[in-house]
């Protein structure tokens, strides 16, 4: 097979993430890392949604590389195919569905001969085999969710009941045990919609030539050496595994309007901030947010908080339009008169926030966060514990594995009932913890080491360096 190269010999390389930030990002800087270290010529496949901002403020950003081509794919038309009920892993699956209609030609212009994947845009692999390309998955989820990707499947025929109901946690071959109240809401009920996607798309990570996971190695050394080498997933031909991470989304520019923060930040003792923020796509309850701010006031400590217009709905109301609420006022949601109350040890930012330079900045001491895996590894990479705060998705798997197994995290207590609130003064305890305790400085101490480990692992010689050196190699031996 010959890999199409450009007149200067590049290889062509084409990406297909899945739309929502939390893939698109790490992703691009995939893409990037590509296009500066390895002479890879890359076309960057959009699919566009018409629901988010910050989705199209970043393809429109004037610092897009050379050597990076942003190919978008027309919106398709989901009027008649979603609804507001449309459960998000479903209404991302079906939007993809629709998107990737006309790709066989988008494929046949852009003519690359390796094309990059998502977990949730697998259906682009049969077409891509069927054109003699090859296809590797970019796994933006742990190593230990990969693991448990690729077991589903054995899962799903060996167990008839809901998984839920199982007496013991779920033993993926040679990894830590999956507790069951950690699993994600899409595998807790076998009969809804966004189920039947999850394993649909779970079932053909085999498929592929490759996966890219973005972790490295000493972050998740059972998981990673499971899924290489353990029989199980030999048995079942899992694909070669590259890890090639930590990939984060490096600091950005900051805009006058944010500014304000570093320097306030400027002003603060090291380690004395507690930076609050639910990712993306998360937001709290009313009630969740009030109790939020009041344990953030009781707990007297320095903080920026990055508050979202509250949705009693669903935890992942603001995934598809991201951005879109930037000229909200907090104050109309946040408790009366807390904003006044906090000014002296506190920021509130309306929905977003430079999250990379603020968890960067010295005086940033832990971070309260719904544990999306980009955010973990962010917060890992500048030497910052966690507070985990999972809401949805894989997040709750996340948040276990980073405190019970890497030891950079604590979890608060949720109050027992059918709301699940996590209370005021339980806020105000782990935030003290983390912030002025014995144990927050333990948990400081093991972030600053992987802090280390990452760049050691990104670096000429590292883990990860040479993870993407050898598949780059096979791609260029094509040529």
């Amino acid at each position: 097979m010959e890999l199409e190269v450009s007149s200067n010999n590049k290889p062509r390389v084409a990406f297909l993430p899945c739309p929502g930030m939390g893939h698109m990002i790490p992703h691009f800087e995939f893409a990037k890392l590509l296009v500066k270290n390895h002479n890879i010529l890359v076309s960057f496949l959009v699919i566009t949604t018409d629901a988010s901002a910050a989705q199209n403020q970043f393809f429109e950003s004037p610092n897009i590389p050379q050597g990076i081509r942003i190919v978008n794919i027309p919106p398709a038309d989901m009027s008649n195919i979603i609804d507001e009920n449309t459960l998000v892993l479903s209404r991302i699956c079906l939007t993809v569905q629709e998107s990737l209609k006309p790709l066989r030609s988008i494929l046949a212009e852009v003519n690359p001969k390796v094309l990059i994947i998502d977990l949730f845009t697998s259906e682009a692999i049969d077409l891509a085999k069927q054109l003699s390309i090859s296809v590797y998955t970019f796994t933006t989820a742990s190593a230990g969710f990969l693991a448990f990707s690729l077991y589903l499947p054995t899962l799903d025929r060996e167990v008839e009941e809901e998984f839920v109901d199982l007496p013991h946690p779920i033993n993926v071959p040679g990894c830590r045990p999956e507790r069951i109240e950690d699993l994600l809401d899409q595998v807790r009920n076998r009969k809804i919609d966004e189920y039947k996607w999850f394993l649909f798309h779970m079932d053909r990570l085999r498929l592929a030539d490759g996966i890219f996971e973005n972790s490295w190695e000493d972050l998740e050394p059972l998981a990673l050496k499971a899924v290489r080498e353990h029989a199980f997933f030999k048995s079942i031909q899992t694909p070669p595994v590259y890890p090639i991470g930590p990939l984060i989304k490096p600091d950005e520019f900051i805009a006058e309007k944010d500014a304000k923060i570093i320097a306030w930040l400027d002003n603060q003792p090291p380690d004395s901030v507690l930076f609050v923020v639910f990712g993306s796509g998360g937001t709290l309850t009313s009630e969740q947010l009030t109790e939020l701010a009041w344990g953030l006031e009781m707990s007297e400590q320095r903080f920026i908080l990055v508050a979202r217009k509250p949705s009693d709905a669903s935890a992942s109301a603001a995934y598809f339009n991201v951005g879109n609420d930037q000229n909200d006022d907090p104050s109309v949601y946040l408790p009366e008169g807390f904003v006044e109350r906090t000014k002296r040890v506190g920021i509130i930012v309306s929905s977003w926030a430079p999250q990379a330079a603020i968890l960067g900045h010295g005086s940033t001491g832990a971070f309260l966060s719904h544990c999306g895996w980009n955010s973990c590894l962010e917060s890992l990479s500048h030497g910052v514990p966690i507070l985990a705060w999972p809401l949805y998705a894989e997040q709750k798997m996340n948040a276990t594995q980073l405190e019970d197994g890497v030891d950079v995290a604590v979890k608060p207590v949720v109050q027992k009932g059918e709301k699940k609130v996590i209370g005021r003064e339980e806020i105000e305890r782990v935030v003290r913890l983390i912030m002025e305790g014995e144990e927050g400085m333990v948990l400081r101490s093991r972030a600053k080491q992987l802090k280390l480990s990452a760049e050691k692992a990104l670096s000429y010689g590292g883990s990860s360096y040479n993870s993407v050196c050898r598949v780059v190699d096979i791609w260029k031996s094509l040529i």
